[in-house]
């Protein structure tokens, strides 16, 4: 009888414990450090996903799914390189690895090409204009008549 009563206590004090949940047990999200590198150095790096910084530098990403990472510079054409995901199942001895793909994401940004400007033109001409009478412009043709 002694039992059923400790039992019975210890029923009702973890029922009374709303708080109690199986998300303790949960693995932790895994997270990525990528390395990011320019050349030139000094770009703003931005994941798709959220975070960045100015190269060279590095980020700590959910490694949940695959992301892009767009670097910009002033007076430099953007670029924008895709990063995937890998993950490697664990063995006997160790947890799955989770990588990024490519790591470090190094990019070689090219110089923008100049904005073409308008040449700059004199005042507009306008064409002479005939002089009245004067023969029509398929007399003035080097080709004979086909008429």
């Amino acid at each position: 009888m002694h039992r059923v009563i400790v039992i019975a206590i210890a029923g009702l004090s973890l029922g009374g414990c709303a708080s109690f949940s199986f998300e303790f047990f949960k693995p932790a999200p895994q997270i990525v450090t990528l390395q990011l590198e320019s050349t030139p150095p000094g770009a703003d790096a931005t994941t798709s996903i959220g975070p960045g910084c100015k190269t060279p530098c590095s980020v700590t990403v959910p490694a949940n799914e695959n992301f892009s990472v767009t670097f910009a510079l002033n007076k430099f054409n953007p670029e924008t390189v895709p990063v995937q995901i890998v993950k490697q199942p664990g063995d006997f001895t160790g947890p799955p690895v989770v990588i990024a793909e490519p790591n470090p994401v190094v990019v070689q940004l090219q110089p923008a090409k100049p904005a073409k400007r308008p040449a700059k033109r004199g005042p507009a001409r306008r064409p002479a204009q005939a002089a009245v009478g004067t023969a029509p412009a398929q007399a003035a043709s080097p080709f004979p008549n086909p008429r």
